[in-house]
């Protein structure tokens, strides 16, 4: 538990500073500003208080028991004071100091020492070089943080890997009017960690909405295995920074090349169903409809608007962001003709025309939450000047009061001038928002979550017809010779082990035998050379295609002599798989998550278009399906003008096999199968690779 890091009963700021422009006297202040329910003890030996409150010498002077300290002290001296709070008792501390393990080898000595010494008694450790945590809760109001933002108590948590950024998220709610729970940035975290945190947010019954702003995972697999919990719980909105940066490790593979170095966070959480974000302020306008309204039953929108141009605003955005908006039934309309203007517009968008009063308000929105054809309610309300205005946001908030169906407005209006309108609004959990795109994206936010949290991806196929005994002596025998890059035969003999298809195939030693081998087979044929040095073989010249004779062969395989001349060269002769489509299915190992599985165009195509998609094995049949639809090609390979579309369930088959494989076998590190000939009736593997 960290309730005496999130819900502390007392706090010692260790460094605390008689100057004003310090850390050290700014926590003090916000402890007394904010209201904080427990004792603050300033430590510092040359003052007799801080801001009015009695200081002391060091914390072994502090009369009572202390839950949580602040350091705001020099590096050099933090693992000395970690050790004396030990030795009083604390049980959490909240490391401001900065010069540790983002400085250099000398920052992590220190880092290790205060850390091994935090271990020794308990003590759980956020930071160092963080800002701390804030607590809302009436009866805790702890901000024992050194930022300025001084929220009102609310239901959304914000947890964030960088400072500026939670600071700048928490900004963005209070200058919405929004209220906030808890809030924690854990800087270095070198001990409490964003898993710890979210899993305690999971258990706090205050928070409704996490709003997750992540750069790296330390720990891949338990944060998934965390999360699988909470976001079961809590509605949690991400936000994953670096997105587009390519960051590929160093790597032989296709696969290798093409997932970027934290792909494994975008992948799991779209595994867990977590609704991400690619723009900071458009996940705090989210998080602000989540905060207060109920979770749609689909995407159908009703319009209720009193002026016309906002609304076609709304009603485009809507559409692009995937939202119906269904024409009302006619008993729908027909009530609506006997309750508002005869000028009105009656089916969706409802205009009830800017003269419309609470009354007319109040008579769309019944019609919209009886109709069954609508699932949410997105409402424009200019405030005129010969409406009351307070009346009419009054029956907004009574109806949205009844929470049985999610409502924003996009309400327009001078916030001096219509002071009491606002307050009408914010105090019934009417979110508002300035602009109709910006409204109609929040609404469209609750929609995409529910589609997320209803869809049932299944589970993992286990196909009991494969040889696991097979494969393992092969990974076995290529352990113990030292191997990392398997050889041909190896390779397609895992394949066949696990059904994967493949083209007719034999190993050859000699150009004679490689003659003889293309015999055995039928024309025509692949010949590629097969040699642990030779990785991209194509570029070497060390593939022929559509071999159609004995002697085809016999000049290819020499000339690969010649041209390679590896000293370990042998031949891989296969069956020529001419006119499919060319994929590509791949892994690769994700260090502390299990194996993440590519597929996209493949040949050359997958280096030059990058049209790939990913997920984390084991992967079920609706992920497969859902790995070949997302391609931006997808339509290519279910047919175009005339051209028959490809064997999808073989496809299917091939990502789900690949899968288990990997699953099976973690110690293959990275394989690639590309291409895959992909044809109407068949998909075969025709060149194939794997590094252990």
């Amino acid at each position: 538990m960290l309730d005496a890091l999130f819900r502390p009963k007392s706090v010692a700021i260790i460094g605390a500073s008689t100057k004003e422009l310090s850390i050290g006297n700014r926590i003090i202040k916000n402890l007394i500003d904010f209201g904080f329910k427990g004792p603050v003890y300033p430590i510092n030996p040359k003052a007799s208080d801080i801001r009015g409150v009695k200081a002391y010498p060091s914390i072994f002077d502090v009369p009572g028991p202390i839950d949580l300290a602040h350091m705001v002290i020099a590096s050099k001296f933090v693992p000395a004071a970690v050790e004396d709070c030990g030795k009083k008792g604390i049980k959490a501390i909240i490391i401001n100091s900065a010069g540790f393990t983002e400085v250099g080898p000398e920052g992590a000595a220190l880092q290790k020492d205060f850390l091994e010494r935090a271990a020794k008694y308990g003590i759980r450790i956020l930071g160092p070089n963080c800002q701390g945590i804030i607590n809302t809760d009436p009866e805790v109001r702890a901000y024992c943080n050194f930022t300025f933002t001084k929220p009102d108590p609310g239901f959304i948590s914000i947890v964030a890997q960088s400072g500026g950024v939670g600071e700048l998220i928490h900004q963005g709610f209070s200058q919405m009017g929004i209220g906030t729970r808890i809030y924690a940035s854990n800087g270095n975290a070198s001990d409490v960690s964003i898993t710890e945190i979210l899993d305690y947010l999971g258990n706090d019954s205050g928070t409704r909405v996490i709003v997750l702003y992540l750069e790296s995972l330390k720990d891949p697999k338990a944060f998934l295995e965390v999360m699988q919990r909470v976001a079961s719980q809590k509605i949690v909105l991400a936000m994953k920074a670096g997105r587009t940066a390519e960051g590929a490790k160093a790597s032989s593979s296709h696969t290798g090349g093409l997932a970027k170095t934290d792909i494994a966070i975008e992948l799991i959480l779209q595994k867990l169903g977590i609704l991400t974000f690619r723009d900071e302020g458009e996940l705090c306008q989210a998080a602000a409809a989540f905060a207060s309204q109920p979770i749609p039953s689909g995407n159908r929108v009703g319009i209720i608007t009193n002026t016309g141009g906002p609304a076609v605003i709304a009603t485009d955005v809507l559409v692009d962001e995937g939202m119906k908006i269904p024409t009302l039934s006619e008993a729908s309309i027909q009530t609506l003709k006997g309750k508002l203007f005869p000028e009105s517009a009656f089916e969706n968008p409802v205009d009830v025309l800017a003269t419309a009063d609470a009354g007319h308000f109040r008579a769309a929105m019944d019609v919209m939450m009886a109709e069954d054809g609508i699932d949410c309610l997105y409402i424009n309300f200019v405030t005129p000047f010969f409406v009351n205005n307070e009346a009419v946001a009054q029956q907004i908030t009574e109806v949205n009061r009844q929470h049985k169906k999610p409502i924003v407005c996009n309400l327009m209006t001078d916030p001096k001038q219509w002071k009491d309108v606002v307050e009408i609004l914010k105090t019934g959990g009417v979110p508002c928002y300035t602009f109709p795109g910006t409204a109609a994206r929040a609404l469209a936010a609750l929609s995409r979550y529910a589609a997320l949290r209803s869809k049932d991806i299944g589970k993992p196929k286990t196909f009991t017809d494969v040889d696991s005994g097979a494969v393992a002596a092969i990974l076995e025998k290529a352990a113990s010779d030292g191997k990392t890059l398997l050889s041909a035969a190896d390779v397609y003999g895992i394949l066949e082990a696990y059904r994967i298809p493949c083209a007719a195939w034999k190993i050859a030693d000699t150009v004679a035998d490689a003659e003889a081998a293309a015999n055995a087979i039928g024309y025509p044929v692949v010949l590629k050379a097969d040699s642990p040095s030779v990785v991209h073989k194509s570029d070497m010249g060390g593939v022929a295609v559509n071999l159609k004779d004995g002697k085809s062969v016999r000049e290819a395989a020499e000339t690969m002599v010649k041209r390679i001349g590896a000293t370990d060269l042998r031949f891989f002769i296969q069956k020529f798989e001419g006119g499919g489509r060319e994929v590509i299915v791949g892994a690769k190992a994700e260090p502390g998550l299990g194996h993440i599985l590519l597929f996209g165009l493949g040949g050359i195509y997958v280096e030059i278009l990058k049209d790939v998609s990913f997920r984390i094995a084991p992967i079920t049949e609706i992920e497969a399906g859902e790995m070949i639809d997302s391609l931006k090609a997808a339509a290519l390979l279910k047919g175009v003008r005339g051209q028959a579309g490809v064997d999808r369930p073989g496809i299917v088959d091939i990502l789900l096999r690949v899968s288990q494989l990997v699953t099976d076998f973690p110690q293959i590190q990275e394989m690639d199968l590309n291409p895959v000939m992909a044809f109407a009736d068949k998909a075969v593997a025709v060149d194939a690779r794997m590094v252990l």
